[in-house]
C-alpha cells in the first residue's frame, strides 16, 4: 500500500518508516520541516510532503493517493494549550481523510478509568476524534516503551544512574506493563494487515507488569551499577516531583511535567492477544534493557524522544525582517592550515563528550543554571559523536542547519532573553581554511539587551579561544 506517516521525524516515526519500507509499502512522509529528514538514511527511498497538521489546506495533497495513515502526533511541551492544540490536530487530520484513506493508525496511551491524567485523557480523547471520522482507525495503546532514546528509558536511566539514594513519590510503586520499542513497531507494522472496516482500540504491552521501583532496579542491575535504595514517602508533591525530575534527567520542566502526572495511573494491560498476535516474540523488560544500553554505548540511536520536541528555529538572525533591529554578533575568524573538511569535522564535534574545547566548567555552569530555571540544561547530550541532523537536540542546542563539509548552524534552546544562535563556517582559503565562527543574540526587551552586555567581556574571551582551539584540533588530525 502507499502509506503516510505523520511524526516522521519523531521517536516512534523515524523507526516505523524503514521497517514499513521493508514490508514492501510505499511511503509519504509528511513534514513540517522536510530539511529535518534529509540525513535520515531512508530518505531517497521516501516521499516527502510539507505540510502541518495544524493547518488543515496542506494536509490534502499530503493524503490525496495514499490508502491508510499513521497517525503519530502529539504534543509534549506541558504547555497549557496543548490539549487543545492535539485535538484541532486531530479534527484537521480526521477532515482531510475522510474521503481518501481506509486506515488511520494511531498510536495512543495505555489507562483507564476517570482519573486519569491530562497528558493520558488527552491521548485517548485523540483517538476519540480520529474515530468520530468516516475513516475507520485502530488506536493502539501501549504504556511504557522501552527503547534506547526512548523519553521513558531516558528518564529511568538517568534517575537510575545520577542517584545512588532516591527519596522518592509513592508512584514508583505504580504498576504498568512496559513493551520493547522493536515490538511496538512491528504491531504497528501488522495493524495494516488485519484491519477491516470497523474501529478497533488495542492495548499491547510487554509480557509482564512491573513497579517503576522494579524498573529502576532492573536497570541498575543491567547497568551494572550498585543496588539503588529507593525510599518511597508520601510527601512529596507531583509539582515537586516534576522538578526533580527535570533537574536530573535530560528532560525540561515541560516535558516531566505530563509524564509525571501520567505516572499516578495503574497502565496495565487487560487482554494482550494482539501484542502476542502480532509480535514476533514479546521481548522481557531485562533484555529491552539490554538492547537499548547496547545501542547507547554504542552510538546506534536511530532517533531520540528529543530529537522530535520542537521544530528547528523557523526564524533565522538573517531573515529580512529584522533587518534594521537589534541583533548582536560576537564574530571570530580564524586561519587554519588544515582542509576545510577536517574544520567541519573539528566544529561538528562540538558538545557532548567533546565539550566546547576551552572553559568546558563555564558550559557546564550554564548548563546547571539552565535546569535550575526549568530549560533543558546539557544532559540531552548528543545522539552520534560526530555525525549531526537537521533537527536534532545537541546538549542545550538544537541543530537549525547542516551543510556536510562546510557549515554547521546551532539554535539556542537554553532559557534566554532572547533568541541566540552559533554559527560554525568552513571556508577554503588558499593552501587552508578560514573558521567563520559568529553567535548571534537577538534580544528580548531591556533585559536582554543588559544579559547581552554583561555576557560581552565573557565571550570575547571564550569565544575566541574556542574558534582557535577548533582550528588547532582540525590540525591535529
Amino acid at each position: 500500500m502507499r502509506i503516510l506517516v505523520t511524526g516522521a521525524s519523531g521517536y516512534i516515526g523515524g523507526r516505523l518508516v524503514p521497517a514499513l519500507l521493508e514490508a514492501g509499502h510505499e511511503v509519504r512522509c509528511l513534514a513540517r520541516d522536510p530539511n529535518k529528514l534529509a540525513y535520515d538514511p531512508w530518505r531517497d527511498h521516501v516521499e516527502v510532503v510539507e505540510g502541518d497538521v495544524l493547518e488543515p489546506d496542506s494536509l490534502g495533497p499530503a493524503i490525496d493517493g495514499c490508502d491508510a495513515a499513521y497517525y503519530l502526533v502529539h504534543s509534549m511541551d506541558g504547555s497549557g494549550s496543548f490539549r487543545q492544540r492535539d485535538r484541532q490536530a486531530a479534527v484537521n487530520f480526521r477532515e482531510a481523510a475522510a474521503t481518501q484513506l481506509n486506515r488511520i493508525v494511531y498510536l495512543g496511551g495505555l489507562g483507564r478509568g476517570e482519573q486519569l491524567s491530562e497528558h493520558l485523557a488527552s491521548r485517548q480523547e485523540v483517538g476519540t476524534v480520529l474515530a468520530d471520522g468516516a475513516t475507520p482507525v485502530t488506536e493502539i495503546r501501549a504504556a511504557v516503551i522501552i527503547g534506547s532514546g526512548s523519553v521513558s528509558f531516558e528518564m529511568m536511566r538517568y534517575l537510575t544512574e545520577v542517584l545512588p539514594v532516591m527519596v522518592t513519590p509513592k508512584w514508583v510503586r505504580t504498576r504498568c506493563q512496559p513493551i520493547a520499542i522493536r515490538n511496538v513497531i512491528e504491531i504497528l507494522v501488522g495493524a495494516l494487515s488485519t484491519a477491516d472496516e470497523v474501529d478497533h482500540v488495542w492495548e499491547v504491552g510487554g509480557p509482564d507488569q512491573y513497579s517503576y521501583e522494579d524498573m529502576m532496579r532492573i536497570y541498575a542491575e543491567e547497568a551494572g551499577l550498585r543496588r539503588r535504595l529507593i525510599i518511597p514517602v508520601p510527601l512529596l508533591s507531583p509539582q515537586l516531583s516534576r522538578h526533580w525530575i527535570g533537574l536530573v534527567t535530560p528532560l525540561p520542566v515541560g516535558v516531566a511535567k505530563p509524564l509525571v502526572n501520567s505516572l499516578r495511573n495503574e497502565v496495565t494491560v487487560a487482554d494482550n492477544s494482539v501484542a502476542e498476535s502480532l509480535s514476533s516474540t514479546l521481548i522481557p523488560l531485562r533484555d529491552a534493557v539490554k538492547s537499548a544500553l547496547r545501542r547507547s554505548i554504542d552510538f546506534d540511536v536511530a532517533t531520540r524522544w528529543s530529537d522530535a520536541a520542537a521544530a528547528p528555529a523557523e526564524a533565522q538572525p538573517t531573515d529580512p525582517e529584522w533587518a534594521g533591529g537589534t541583533l548582536n554578533v560576537d564574530a571570530q575568524r580564524v586561519s587554519s592550515t588544515a582542509p576545510s573538511e577536517d574544520v567541519f569535522w573539528a566544529f561538528s564535534r562540538i558538545g557532548g563528550d567533546v565539550g566546547y574545547y576551552t572553559f568546558n566548567w563555564a558550559w557546564k555552569l550554564r548548563g546547571i543554571l539552565d535546569k535550575a530555571v526549568g530549560g533543558v540544561g546539557l544532559r540531552r547530550g548528543r545522539r552520534h559523536p560526530e555525525e549531526l541532523r537537521p533537527g536534532e537536540a545537541l546538549d542545550f542546542w538544537r541543530v537549525a542547519a547542516v551543510e556536510p563539509g562546510r557549515r554547521l548552524q546551532l539554535w539556542a534552546e537554553m532559557k534566554l532573553p532572547g533568541e541566540a544562535w552559533l554559527e560554525f563556517t568552513a571556508e577554503p582559503k588558499g593552501d587552508g581554511t578560514e573558521l567563520h565562527q559568529t553567535a548571534y543574540f537577538l534580544p528580548r526587551g531591556l533585559f536582554g539587551r543588559l544579559y547581552w552586555l554583561v555576557l560581552v567581556p565573557f565571550h570575547l574571551l571564550i569565544f575566541k579561544r574556542m574558534a582557535q582551539e577548533i582550528a588547532k584540533a582540525a590540525e591535529n588530525r
